[in-house]
């Protein structure tokens, strides 16, 4: 009963809902306010504002157009979330991909859970509502737990509990906000992994860090090289490439590893274990690139 109400109340517009229109609802204790907070309604997109709390700030465009393509075709499945300004207006809460790829298409209106809250309920529910995606990058959910901490005034220990997530998890994520802004770039354009972070942040000097960053990149190291040349770096040994660059790489793989690349038009990992014996790895960095390689392996 509960779903055939709640579909029914899809597509219902404001008017058809808040009959005296004049009525200025921002407190669950106004007029009507029963009929407008908690219900989906269907929303005029320029009614409503971006998040300016929003944590995400890489939007894929391929990704971005296929979502539009699949709500041309069947719809916003999903509503998105908002919260009530004053008059007819609204603030988005979650659902940003969703609210840009609806105007990519020309889209007039966008299904939406209406909410009311002040700014410090919105920056909270937007960041965790947003930090729970599986598609962040590890920098971004590191300073959207940093922005909690230092706008709501939560603890650690509060914040882990707040998003679910033990504290040394937390921790770890925001220990990489510590890392040359150079190599916070390399993470989030996925040229390196959270591991070789966490590894780099144990270099204090941003310069070594740098240097031990393009090592990586050029020679492409797994993490355990990385923490093996950190720990070099920290034992004051003069940090050495041996076994980690193209020194020790069979010609056979030197002469294809561009071709390669190439073909999977990314850097891909040659894991040696002796004897001309290995294994390739091929990153991937989203459900896109994921089923963009499953595509050139057929």
């Amino acid at each position: 009963m509960a779903k055939a109400e709640k579909k029914q109340a899809l597509g219902r517009g404001l008017s058809a809902l808040l009959k005296d229109t004049s009525d200025d609802i921002m407190s669950v204790k106004d007029k009507n306010a029963e009929k407008l907070v908690g219900n989906i309604l269907e929303i005029e997109l320029s009614a409503i504002e971006e998040n300016p709390f929003q944590p995400r700030t890489n939007f894929n465009e391929e990704a971005l157009n296929e979502l539009a393509a699949s709500i041309k075709e069947l719809g916003v499945i999903q509503p998105i979330t908002v919260r009530k300004l004053s008059g007819n207006k609204f603030q988005l809460v979650s659902g940003e991909r969703r609210f840009r790829a609806s105007k990519k298409i020309g889209a007039t209106t966008i299904p939406a859970y209406i909410r009311i809250a002040n700014d410090q309920e919105m920056l909270e529910m937007a960041l965790v509502e947003n930090i729970q995606r599986s598609d962040l990058d590890p920098i971004e959910i590191a300073l959207s737990y940093q922005q909690l901490i230092e706008e709501i005034k939560l603890t650690q220990e509060e914040l882990s509990k707040r998003v679910g997530k033990n504290r040394t998890t937390v921790t770890n994520y925001l220990r990489l906000l510590k890392l040359d802004p150079i190599i916070q770039t390399g993470i989030r354009d996925g040229f390196l992994t959270m591991g070789h972070g966490r590894a780099l942040i144990n270099i204090e000097n941003q310069n070594i860090q740098l240097e031990i960053y393009k090592q990586i990149i050029e020679n492409n190291l797994s993490v355990r090289q990385t923490e093996e040349l950190v720990r070099n770096s920290r034992d004051g040994k003069k940090s050495s490439k041996k076994g980690l660059s193209n020194k020790e790489t069979p010609d056979f793989i030197k002469e294809s590893e561009q071709e390669i690349n190439d073909f999977f038009g990314q850097k891909v990992e040659f894991k040696l274990s002796g004897n001309n014996k290995g294994k390739l790895v091929i990153p991937f960095h989203s459900k896109e690139d994921f089923l963009r390689i499953k595509k050139l392996l057929k």
